[in-house]
């Protein structure tokens, strides 16, 4: 259940403070007074969409607050998503939204917590179940008839339509491989033809390892200096080891230099770690001179391996070009055309076994599709009997309804076409809803499909905005019944210009413009001036002069005040005419609600209260 709506600065709204009440909650006041607004500001704050024009003029910012009273299933939802609950049992949505240059920015939370956009809508649909103006229109959409159906159903349906879902994925799955394999089917021969040359030749290259090339081209390196490296060691190994043309090698000097040293520990012993180290660089110095002179001799020219190398750099560096550019990617590229020619010479799947896979995957969505129809004839035949009830004492007796559920090519939501079929006079045939029902029929049809579904899935608060519009008389009152009777299971808030549906109110608030002179009001917070507007027994709330400033021109503003039972009777008389004789027939319908009230069970339960804005 909505405790509380809280706005700031959002459309003409600079401050306000609604508290609803249980049951029926509406809204009265002139055309364009503003109680769209207020439904449009808990869309809002529920995360619906928002324009630039949603930031009051002259504010940067805007925030609105919407309190619910905490369910269980608000518990769990707040569980799975790892929120804490409020210590007080509510739950708080509040969006801000800040101007940038030419867009809006908003932020979701709940209980302080930032939100996602994903998040946001499912809490919503545990919510609150808005029904907008207009969307009388949507009534004729086949898919949106089929949704609601299917939700009407519940959760078996809803778990059905799934596994349709899935066996669709597989199918469309076994239909695409089923095709690609025909189309490569039509050029297979070429395609393997030219495969299997590729794979020839790759495997002819005998490719394994991807650094072959960088080795070979260094083994080229060294045959190809054979002579200078030979001669090289030996000059290296006669510098280290034995030199032959009299000069003295580096082993030599250091044997010298640990002879030095040696007769030199034996009397200081601080020298041992020089002449450690002296003998520890002779020990290296011949084992490195030992090593280049085997090198060296080890060395020989192989003019034939050297042209085997050079050959097949040559064939490498052809595959590179070709299947490469790097050695590594044309291997890659050889298992690919393997896997290729694999597929096209049926060592994949065959061509007969993706056949027998489609069929089969046809198969389980026919019979998925089969028995969600089935499921769907059940709900169907539940759903006309209950719309028929609901429409019964909505001055529709002899209405006539039916679901039409007809095949259609299965799609992901099953093999049904569904068709709200209506005859609102006896003897006229069955026709789709859209192309029979007047405006006021499909005022009260939605109307009566929406208390179907909320007793197949309560859901805490609904919300009309003019569901009553282009009715009148004893429709009116039906329709005003039925508000006032879903309102003793559900909180209901309605916009309405009705005064038959307003005297069935549990609560009654009235929305108005004022038209703000800040010059004027700023003169003394004491003695402010009221509203420049028709005057009303609703005392205007006052303004807070605080928020005009910075401003000189006139401002208008969306005032909501919550009626007493007196102000209710010249409000209903407004809503009737404003005359005298209007009070004495206002009167006549608070009595009369009083009484239609008292024989469904159920009575009034508003208490004087003001709204603060």
């Amino acid at each position: 259940m909505l405790i509380s709506l809280n706005i700031e600065n959002f459309a003409l709204v600079d401050r306000l403070e609604i508290r609803f009440g249980q049951g029926l909650n509406v809204l009265t006041g002139e055309t364009g007074a503003g109680k769209s607004i207020i439904l449009d500001a808990l869309d809002a704050a529920l995360g619906g969409k928002v324009s630039g024009r949603a930031v009051r003029t002259g504010a940067d910012s805007a925030r609105i607050e919407a309190i619910f009273a905490m369910e269980p299933v608000l518990q769990d939802w707040l569980a799975a998503q790892d929120l804490e609950p409020l210590e007080d049992e509510t739950l708080v949505c509040s969006r801000e939204m800040t101007l940038g240059q030419g867009s809006v920015r908003s932020r979701s939370r709940v209980n302080g917590v930032v939100v996602n956009k994903q998040q946001m809508e499912d809490l919503r649909d545990r919510l609150v179940e808005i029904t907008a103006q207009g969307q009388t229109v949507q009534l004729g959409q086949p898919s949106l008839q089929r949704d609601w159906l299917d939700s009407f159903g519940g959760a078996a349906l809803m778990q059905q339509r799934e596994v349709v879902a899935a066996a669709y994925a597989a199918f469309q799955q076994a239909a695409q491989a089923l095709e690609k394999r025909r189309q490569m089917e039509q050029q297979r021969q070429q395609q393997l033809d030219l495969f299997e040359y590729q794979a020839k030749e790759l495997a002819a290259a005998n490719l394994s390892d991807p650094q072959e090339l960088e080795q070979l081209e260094q083994e080229r390196q060294r045959l190809s200096h054979t002579v200078e490296l030979q001669q090289q060691s030996y000059q290296v190994y006669q510098a280290l080891y034995q030199n032959d043309t009299g000069g003295n090698a580096a082993a030599d000097l250091l044997g010298k230099a640990e002879n030095w040293l040696t007769d030199m520990v034996r009397y200081d012993r601080d020298l041992e770690p020089v002449l450690d180290m002296v003998a520890e660089a002779l020990a290296r110095i011949q084992e490195a001179g030992r090593q280049i002179n085997t090198y060296g001799e080890g060395l020989e020219t192989d003019p034939e391996r050297l042209e085997a190398v050079e050959q097949r750099i040559i064939q490498l560096k052809q595959i590179c070009k070709k299947y490469g550019p790097t050695l590594a990617e044309a291997i890659a590229y050889a298992q690919r055309v393997q896997a290729d020619v694999d597929a096209l010479s049926d060592g994949g799947q065959s061509l007969e076994a993706l056949e027998a896979q489609y069929a089969q995957r046809q198969q389980e969505l026919a019979a998925a599709c089969a028995q969600l129809t089935e499921l769907r004839r059940a709900a169907a035949h539940t759903l006309e009997a209950r719309i028929i009830e609901e429409l019964k004492p909505l001055a529709m007796e002899k209405v006539q309804f039916q679901v039409e559920i007809m095949p259609v090519n299965p799609t992901a939501a099953g093999g049904d076409r569904i068709t709200f079929l209506f005859s609102p006079n006896p003897g006229e045939p069955l026709q789709p809803l859209t192309a029979i029902a007047s405006g006021g029929e499909m005022s009260r049809f939605l109307l009566a499909l929406k208390v179907c579904f909320s007793q197949v899935d309560p859901i805490g608060t609904m919300v009309f905005d003019e569901i009553d519009v282009g009715v009148s008389g004893r429709v009116a009152q039906a329709i005003a019944d039925k508000l006032h009777q879903l309102g003793s299971r559900h909180q209901v808030l309605c916009v309405t210009h009705q005064p038959l549906v307003a005297a069935m109110a549990h609560t009654h608030f009235r929305v108005d413009k004022q038209v703000i002179d800040p010059a004027a009001e700023s003169t003394s917070k004491n003695d402010r001036r009221k509203a420049k507007a028709t005057p009303e027994p609703v005392d205007p709330e006052p303004v807070d002069t605080d928020l005009l400033e910075g401003f000189e021109d006139v401002r208008t503003v969306v005032r909501v005040s919550q009626l007493s039972d007196e102000q209710r009777r010249h409000e209903l008389a407004q809503l009737v005419g404003g005359n005298e004789e209007a009070i004495a027939f206002a009167d006549s319908l608070l009595t009369q609600a009083a009484s239609r009230q008292q024989d469904s069970g159920t009575k009034t339960v508003a208490k004087p209260r003001r709204n603060r804005g």
